[in-house]
């Protein structure tokens, strides 16, 4: 390729009009060839196999799409990046007034052997550990066994920490006989989506190149649990480099239906909760890798508000986008699980200082309630009778909505934020022949993405982040009229553009359709988890969906 043709692919791929005053649109750019992929490569320091470079002819063309899409949204010229720079050290955390007043908890009674409990959300695990009535060994012992005979079917741990958690049992027990008690997760054992840092123990990606990476230092989501007094028993598994169910060892199953996949990222996080594997896990969330599992396994998962909980020793795939969020039993679990890991730690500079607001006795009444009317009547059959069933059964529990309607929005643009931000990420695995070792070398995966997207211009990338402030204003423009909206999470943008807009949403169990669960997402105000789950948690009181348990044999 001359130097001539190589200037006319960048200007294919970043023409956009110069001012607002120019009436003409541009010309359609012209399709990109396989000689113009080598070439463009080249200039990069970049080369690909033949069958690599055929993969991505395809998604370089329709990128060409995704960025005429993104130049027909009207952008001021003065409009900022959504993103900011801050050329310091994280600020020093600063003290929130605390307004968490959780329910009072009960000693259950309807248990005779330890394995009774394997289902029982934190809310009743923990006043027996606090009675001592029972001991967080021997519930750390149980929850092994389990892990043991069930994980092998569903494929949904890569390292159990067993030596690990029987250390932190045995403390948490000495810790409860001396009246030390720490909270509602003291003594519960739990499970960590392998992306987070733990020291001593691998930390995989659940990626073929990252299989044998040991990290000496712990994340602060774990380094916050164990000081919580939680009990990691399990490090789950997670599609490879956070996409999807497939890892290095398989792809992992949901328990109601072991020849399905548990859907992803968090896969391992949503199985080993459902299949009464651990008390509770830590899962995160890009673009539905909570929300989306959460679903598929029928348990509750909470994707709290961007910047909510520090990603300190996470792996990083996008990190305008990247959340991590519990995934339980119980809307109130997650509330516990939240209050222990939330809030700045002066490591991640994107993590806001503001209090988590949590009280389930606070009246509905006084929340303004919206239900995306056109997502549900756009579902037939047996699909349409399962959530009109839902939403009637949120109407009995007393909670008032109205029909509204989202701002029209394009989801174009969280697709080019991931796809470059992701590219960066994995910059050197993929210059280095790492992506090369996944299992998954199709059109959709990670290596695909990650090489077509080295052609995404960086002009293209930032009109992307200023799409996004125009986007984030309409939605808090949105939230003004409204406190909590209720929505199907698949079958409009809603999960995308909150996603890309940083609101919180919580998915609950409400049904089953084709021997699958099916879920009910709520989401809130930015920073203000507390309202969606409340609604949330009103839903669960006067239904039993998420008390459903799968047979496991």
């Amino acid at each position: 390729m001359e130097r001539r043709e190589w200037f006319q692919l960048l200007a294919a791929l970043a023409a956009a009009p110069a001012t607002a005053s120019m009436q003409q649109a541009p010309a359609e750019p012209p399709s990109i060839t396989k000689d113009m992929l080598i070439a463009a490569l080249k200039v990069m320091g970049l080369e690909f196999r033949d069958p690599q470079l055929e993969l991505m002819l395809a998604n370089a063309n329709r990128a060409l799409g995704n960025f005429s899409a993104l130049r027909k949204i009207e952008v001021p010229q003065d409009t900022a990046p959504a993103f900011t720079f801050a050329p310091k050290l994280p600020a020093t955390p600063k003290n929130a007034k605390a307004r968490f007043q959780p329910s009072k908890f009960t000693t259950r009674k309807d248990w005779k052997n330890i394995e009774d409990l394997a289902f029982w959300p934190v809310t009743s695990l923990a006043p027996l550990l606090k009675a001592k009535k029972i001991t967080s060994t021997d519930l750390t012992k149980m929850y092994l066994e389990r892990l043991k005979q069930f994980s092998p079917k569903l494929n949904c741990v890569i390292t159990l920490t067993s030596d690990l958690a029987l250390d932190q049992a045995k403390r948490a027990d000495t810790e409860l006989r001396r009246g030390r008690y720490k909270g509602p997760l003291h003594g519960v054992p739990w499970g960590a989506k392998d992306l987070l840092a733990t020291k001593g123990v691998p930390t995989t990606y659940g990626a073929e190149p990252f299989q044998n990476q040991v990290l000496d230092y712990d994340a602060t989501v774990v380094e916050r649990l164990e000081k919580a007094g939680a009990v990691l028993v399990a490090k789950l598994s997670m599609g490879a480099l956070a996409m999807g169910g497939l890892w290095f060892g398989g792809m992992t199953k949901t328990p109601w239906d072991m020849e399905r996949t548990s859907s992803g990222s968090s896969a391992g996080s949503a199985s080993a909760t459902a299949a009464g594997l651990v008390g509770f896990s830590i899962g995160t969330e890009t673009l539905g890798s909570i929300i989306s599992p959460s679903i598929r396994c029928g348990v509750t998962g909470l994707r709290p508000t961007y910047g909510r909980v520090s990603r300190h020793g996470a792996m990083a795939l996008c990190w305008t986008l990247d959340k991590i969020g519990p995934i339980c039993r119980s809307v109130e679990d997650c509330a516990l699980v939240l209050q222990a890991i939330y809030g700045p730690d002066g490591r991640d500079a994107s993590v806001i200082s503001a209090p988590f607001d949590w009280n389930p006795r606070l009246p509905l009444k006084n929340l303004r309630i919206g239900v995306v009317r056109k997502d549900f009547d756009s579902l037939k059959d047996e699909e349409k009778q399962l959530y009109d069933q839902a939403l009637a059964d949120l109407t009995k529990a007393g909670v008032t909505v109205k029909p509204v309607e989202l701002p029209e929005l394009d989801t174009a643009v969280i697709r080019t934020i991931l796809s470059a931000e992701g590219a960066a990420a994995f910059d050197d695995l993929t210059r280095n022949g790492g992506v090369d070792q996944l299992k998954d070398q199709g059109p959709g995966a990670w290596p695909n993405s990650f090489r077509s997207s080295r052609l995404i211009p960086a002009v293209e990338y930032i009109r992307a982040c200023r799409a996004r402030t125009l986007q984030m204003a309409a939605m808090d423009k949105f939230f003004q009229d409204w406190d909590v909206l209720v929505g199907h999470p698949y079958a409009g943008p809603l999960m995308s553009i909150t996603n890309l807009t940083g609101h919180p949403q919580i998915v609950v169990p409400c049904g089953f359709h084709n021997k699958l669960p099916y879920g009910l997402v709520f989401t809130g105000k930015v920073g203000r988890e507390g309202d969606p789950m409340r609604v949330a948690m009103a839903y669960q009181q006067a239904t039993d969906w998420h008390r459903k348990q799968p047979q496991l044999t």
